[in-house]
């Protein structure tokens, strides 16, 4: 059985769900691929012990605090490839970004052949746990803000929240 609830964020809806240990999604509403990885499972509202820690993690990370997201417990469905960027993706320094370019880069080193920045950026696309696994902290190799599921308009703000110097990107034409 899996659980969910909505959580009201200043970037919008945001749907929650879980198992009965793990979080296995976070979605903004309209989002790309929305809850893709559970369509077919029955849910429950139920705002279970998991899923209350994630309302608090978001309550904290919106007011501006960097909250620690080692203390959730994620499980996101994927392929083994998707897990390797998502969990780049989680080094990623709050009010920081990479480019997919970068990450590319570093799963050619671990996989010892080569990795292209479009199979990133579709990884990074079908994550599964928004803002927590910050897919909205990967940029073009220019500084593009290209390419974030949840919209251009949210990847902006969320960067903004966490302080990021937003004169070292832009949003093409």
């Amino acid at each position: 059985m899996l659980y969910q609830t909505y959580y009201h964020s200043p970037i919008g809806k945001i749907l929650l769900v879980s198992d009965e240990c793990y979080l296995i999604g976070l979605w903004l509403e309209g989002q790309k691929y929305f809850a893709s990885t559970i369509r077919r499972q029955e849910r429950k509202i139920e705002l279970t012990p998991v899923l209350k820690q994630t309302e608090e993690w978001l309550d904290d990370y919106f007011q501006g605090k960097n909250p620690n997201s080692k203390i959730l417990p994620l499980l996101p469905n994927g392929s083994e490839f998707q897990k390797s960027v998502w969990n780049i993706l989680g080094t990623i320094p709050y009010g920081s970004t990479m480019t997919y370019g970068d990450i590319a880069k570093l799963l050619s080193q671990h996989r010892n052949r080569k990795v292209s920045a479009q199979a990133v950026g579709n990884a990074v696309g079908h994550n599964p746990i928004s803002i927590i696994i910050p897919c909205h902290r990967v940029v073009g190799k220019d500084g593009n803000l290209t390419g974030y599921a949840g919209g251009i308009d949210k990847k902006i703000k969320l960067l903004e929240l966490e302080g990021f110097n937003m004169k070292q990107v832009y949003v093409k034409k």
